[in-house]
This record gives C-alpha cells, structure tokens and sequence, in this order.
C-alpha cells in the first residue's frame, strides 16, 4: 500500500460524523491520526447501537488510534499539548466556542506549534445570525436547498444516507491537503475553516448554476429528466438502473433490447427534447415491458448493446458483484477485541497499487498508554524525522 501522507500527523478532536469522515479520508493516505475521545463514553457514535463500537462509529473511524482525554483538566491538557506540539493537523467540529472552552482554540494550540494547521468544521460558519444554531445532516442539505432536490414530493419525506456529514467531512480533507502543500511550499500554516452549510451549498452548484444562468429552479425530477435516468421493475421484483443521456446510439441499443426497433418511431420519444417532455409517458410504457423478463436477462441483453444500465442492487449485493471482487472493493482484517472488521477501502489508488491494508476502528482508549507522552516514530523512523 503507498503511504503518500506517510509522516503526517493529524490529532481528530471530532465526534458524528464530519470531523471523524476528514480524519479517516487523511489516514486512508496513510496519515498517522490519532482521535481524541472523552474517556468512558468516547465519541457519542460509539454507542448508537448499544456498546462502544457502533457500525456507525465503525464507518468512519478506521485507520486511526484511539486516546482518552478530558482536556477541562489539567493532566489530561498536559498529555493533549504534548500530541499537538508534533502534530501537523488538528481537527474538530464543535460549534463555535467549544474549543476554547476545552483548551483546544485555534490561538492556543497554534502558541504551542506555529506549524500545525488547524481545521475548524461547523454547522452554519463561526460567525453571523445562524452560527449557533445546532446541525445535523438533514439540517445542512435542506438549508442548502439540496434536500428540496431529493424530497419525493408524492411521498414527502427524508431518504437516503447522511450525505451532508460525509461531502463536509471530503471538503474538509480537501482543504487540509491544499493547505498541507502550501506549508510545504512557503512555510504557512493555514487555519482551515467550513461549515456543512457551504459545504452542501457548493455539492449544489448545479442548481445554483441553472438559476444564476437560466433562471431556472431545478426540483426533484429535473436532472433526472435532462439525463434522462431510469429506475425500472422486472419481472423477478429485481430493479434495474438506465442513464441514457443523449447519444442516439444509447436509444437504438435500448429498442434492440426490447425486441422493439421501431418502438422511438413513436412522435413522443423520437428526440431527445420529446423524450424530457415526456418522460413521464416513457416511464408508463417502459414498465410493462421490463416487467417482461428477470433483470439478468435484461442486464444481459442491455450489456449485449452498449446501454449504460446497472442493476440496482441493495447493499448486500454489491459485495458479490464481479468487478467489486476484481477491483478488490472490499477489505477486512482482524482486530484482536472486536475480531474480523470488514469495509469498503479507499477508492483512490497509487501507481495501480490498491489499497487494500485496513486497520480496524481502535476499541475507546486503546493506544493510552503508547501515546501518554505524546508522539512517538512509528513505521520507517528515517520518515518519521520533523523538521
């Protein structure tokens, strides 16, 4: 596995979701980070599912150490100090002002080590009318405008995973790693600040972008339509997956699979204008047809013709997808308390080396006393050298 942030150290202070998702993007690069936790509880993820050692926690924690520290006293400050004065990242999400309240504020902890780059990720920004107003992820894509776009609104309600938590927690790794360069480059150690609110603002800016340009306000249906996507039933109650866009090759590939040649004959399909017009006819007649046969047949014949199509699998599926298994998509390893931990690794791969080294989440405090002085080498101690 290469290690391109092999040598950085980054000391995660985060609890959810936003904090924890930077952190584990930067050690999946092979960041050396080490989370901060209150001791007995941990981050309140841990216990979601009972226990400390949620699937939620599980998600975004591996590939990290675990140490247990209540910074509002004074031994555990000590030992805190001690890991940011050799620290070159540190990242927390609290609201605004909570970090000075524990001793982890942006001019204290930059007193201690003028290089270290301090991350700062909120819900609405540190300052303004909104800036302490409490956050979550439903939160942040709805004031975004981005949930309005996901809302079914014949069924209006919530769907779909905490995509706010994770895009801020990717933004966040994004800015770290530009300022990381940057202090390479000149010596600067940049203070790194975001909120969800920008964060999901910008996922946005497409829709942003038709209003600002065409003044058009995009609502659930209109990208779909514009692409022209498709979800449809067959007949074993399997789904399948179509984004036909608009080469006309994708459509002739498509009749030829119905057995239908001249089936975009028809006035209301033969372009791709009529077709966003009237997709919604497409659809009502689409589904009989697809209905007329299990979706591997379907995804045979689509495949035989060079129509972009997937099955649309539940998760328990995609593990036992073939290119999943080629690609080495899903990793495991042994933790010696919690035992096998499996996951999804790291998409990005270096010199077609992929990274298929995981470490399992650390169970809460379990490198307290490896790290109650602070940093030590680890690895190639040659690389471990700080400037």
């Amino acid at each position: 596995m290469i290690k391109v942030l092999d040598g950085v150290r980054v000391l995660e202070h985060g609890t959810f979701i936003t904090g924890p998702a930077a952190s584990m993007l930067l050690a999946d690069l092979g960041a050396d980070v080490v989370k901060v936790e209150l001791p007995g509880t941990g981050d309140p993820f841990r216990a979601f599912k009972g226990g400390l050692y949620s699937p939620h926690y599980q998600t975004v924690n591996r590939n990290k150490r675990s140490v247990t520290l209540n910074t509002k006293q004074a031994a555990d400050l000590e030992k805190f100090d001690a890991l940011v004065k050799d620290a070159d990242v540190y990242i927390q999400n609290f609201r605004p002002g909570f970090a000075e309240q524990i001793g982890a504020g942006f001019e204290r902890l930059r007193g201690i080590n003028d290089r270290l780059i301090y991350c700062a990720i909120s819900g609405f920004g540190s300052s303004g009318p909104a800036a302490q107003r409490p956050a979550y992820d439903s939160v942040a894509q709805a004031a975004s405008g981005f949930l309005r776009l996901l809302v079914n609104p014949g069924n209006p309600r919530v769907t779909g995973p905490a995509i706010a938590d994770l895009v801020t927690g990717f933004y966040a790794a994004y800015g770290i790693l530009g300022a990381l360069y940057d202090r390479e480059k000149h010596g600067t150690a940049r203070k790194v600040e975001l909120s969800m609110f920008e964060a999901m603002t910008h996922f946005n800016l497409d829709a942003f972008q038709h209003l600002f340009s065409a003044n058009e306000v995009m609502g659930p249906f209109s990208r779909p339509s514009v692409s022209q996507s498709y979800v449809l039933e067959c007949k074993d109650g399997k789904w399948v997956a179509l984004h036909m866009s608009s080469p006309e090759k994708f459509w002739q590939g498509l009749a030829t699979a119905m057995e239908q040649p001249r089936f975009f004959e028809d006035p209301r399909f033969a372009s791709r204008q009529a077709r966003i017009e009237n997709q919604e006819a497409l659809i009502e007649v689409l589904g009989p047809i697809f209905r007329g046969h299990d979706r591997a047949e379907w995804c045979r014949r689509l495949e035989a013709n060079d129509v972009p199509h997937s099955p649309m699998y539940t998760t328990a599926e995609v593990p036992e997808d073939a290119q999943a298994k080629h690609l080495q998509l899903f990793v495991e390893t042994e933790h010696p308390v919690v035992g096998t931990f499996r996951t999804v690794r790291s998409p990005v791969s270096f010199d077609g080396e992929r990274p298929v080294e995981v470490s399992a989440p650390p169970v809460l405090g379990e490198h307290n006393e490896e790290l109650a002085r602070g940093w030590k080498p680890r690895g190639n101690p040659q690389k471990e050298t700080r400037k």
